[in-house]
C-alpha cells in the first residue's frame, strides 16, 4: 500500500506539472488560428505533446495537412516502441489493450517501468495516464480560453515546464546501472543527432540507447544483481 501511495504521488504531481504544458498547447493553437473544438480534437485524439505541436507548427507556417499529418506521426513513432515493453505488464484483453494503446506514452512508461513489479508498474501506468490525460486536455481548455491574455507563454515561465517534465521522468532511472547506461547512451546519441538530422528524428535515433541497456540489465540478471525496476 505504501508502494502504490508513493507513485500515486508522483504519477499526480507529474500530471499537473503536464497539465501546464498544456496551457503552453492551447496558447500556441488559439495564437495559430485553431478553434477551441480543433485544438480539443488534438489533445483528446492524439494526446502526445510533442506531435500536437509539430502539428500546430506546420499548420500555422502554411504547410499542408499531408506535410502536418507527417510531421505528428514521424515524432510520434517512438510511441510504438513502448508497446512490446508493456504488453507483458498490462495483461490480456483487447478492449483493455485498445485504451491502454491511447494511454502508451512517455510520461506512463517511464512511470510503470520505475516500479518494483509489474502490479506497481501496471497500478502506474493506468494511475498515471488518467491524470495524465485529464490534466492535459483541461489544459489545452484553459489554454486556448486564456490565449488572448497568454500570448507569450515563455514570459509566465510555462515553456520551462515541457524540459522538466522530462527530467523528472529521467531521474528515478538513474538509479540503476542500465538506467544509467541508457541515459548516457542516449544523450550521446541526441549531442549528435540533432545538429545533423531533421526535426523529429533525434528521437527516434535516441531510442536506440534502450539497446545498451537492456544488454546491461540481462548481464545483470544473469550475474544475480539488481537492474532495478521491472525491466
Amino acid at each position: 500500500m505504501r508502494g502504490l501511495v508513493g507513485h500515486r504521488h508522483q504519477a499526480f504531481t507529474l500530471a499537473a506539472a503536464t497539465g501546464l504544458i498544456g496551457i503552453t498547447f492551447g496558447v500556441f493553437a488559439d495564437t495559430s488560428g485553431f478553434s477551441l473544438y480543433q485544438a480539443s480534437a488534438l489533445s483528446v485524439l492524439t494526446f502526445t505533446g510533442a506531435s500536437q505541436f509539430a502539428v500546430v507548427s506546420v499548420i500555422a507556417g502554411g504547410g499542408s495537412t499531408a506535410a502536418a499529418v507527417g510531421s505528428g506521426l514521424l515524432l510520434a513513432a517512438r510511441n510504438s516502441l513502448y508497446g512490446p515493453v508493456m504488453a507483458p505488464m498490462l495483461g490480456a484483453g483487447r478492449g483493455r489493450r485498445l485504451v491502454a494503446a491511447q494511454f502508451l506514452i512517455d510520461e506512463t512508461t517511464a512511470m510503470a517501468t520505475a516500479q518494483e513489479d509489474r502490479e506497481h508498474g501496471r497500478d502506474a501506468f493506468w494511475f498515471t495516464g488518467i491524470w495524465l490525460f485529464l490534466f492535459w486536455n483541461t489544459g489545452t481548455v484553459l489554454g486556448v480560453l486564456l490565449g488572448g491574455v497568454l500570448e507569450d507563454p515563455g514570459a509566465w515561465g510555462l515553456d520551462a515546464a515541457f524540459p522538466a517534465a522530462f527530467v523528472a521522468l529521467l531521474v528515478p532511472h538513474l538509479r540503476t546501472r542500465p538506467g544509467r547506461v541508457t541515459a548516457l547512451t542516449g544523450a550521446a546519441i541526441a549531442v549528435v543527432a540533432v545538429p545533423t538530422t531533421a526535426a523529429g528524428l533525434p528521437m527516434l535515433l535516441a531510442a536506440a540507447a534502450v539497446g545498451p541497456g537492456l544488454w546491461v540489465a540481462a548481464r545483470s540478471n544473469r550475474a544475480g544483481g539488481d537492474s532495478g525496476g521491472v525491466l
